[in-house]
């Protein structure tokens, strides 16, 4: 009986659950500049850096690494080679 592979997943959070997680968690680090600068002025300014916190979590490009080339000689270069030395020889 053949075995089945599944699939692992993998724990991802959306881009709203990941804004509101780390707003929550500016929020309760901060109290005392939310009473300072006053509740809306914070609120804005929260969410301003949430999103930008948020901006750098998106995957890099991978790469593509060029596959090397094999040079070939082509087959005109290999009789020149040939009948040069054949005159070589012949000459000696």
């Amino acid at each position: 009986m053949p075995t089945k592979k599944i699939a692992v997943k993998k724990d991802t959070k959306s881009k709203d659950a990941l804004l509101q997680e780390i707003a929550g968690k500016l929020t309760a680090a901060l109290p005392e500049l939310k009473e300072k600068i006053g509740v809306k002025k914070f609120d804005k300014r929260i969410k301003k850096v949430s999103k930008l916190l948020i901006a750098g979590t998106k995957k890099a490009p991978v790469k593509k690494v060029p596959a090397k080339v094999k040079k070939v000689i082509p087959a005109v270069k290999k009789a020149v080679k040939i009948a040069v030395k054949k005159a070589r020889g012949i000459s000696k």
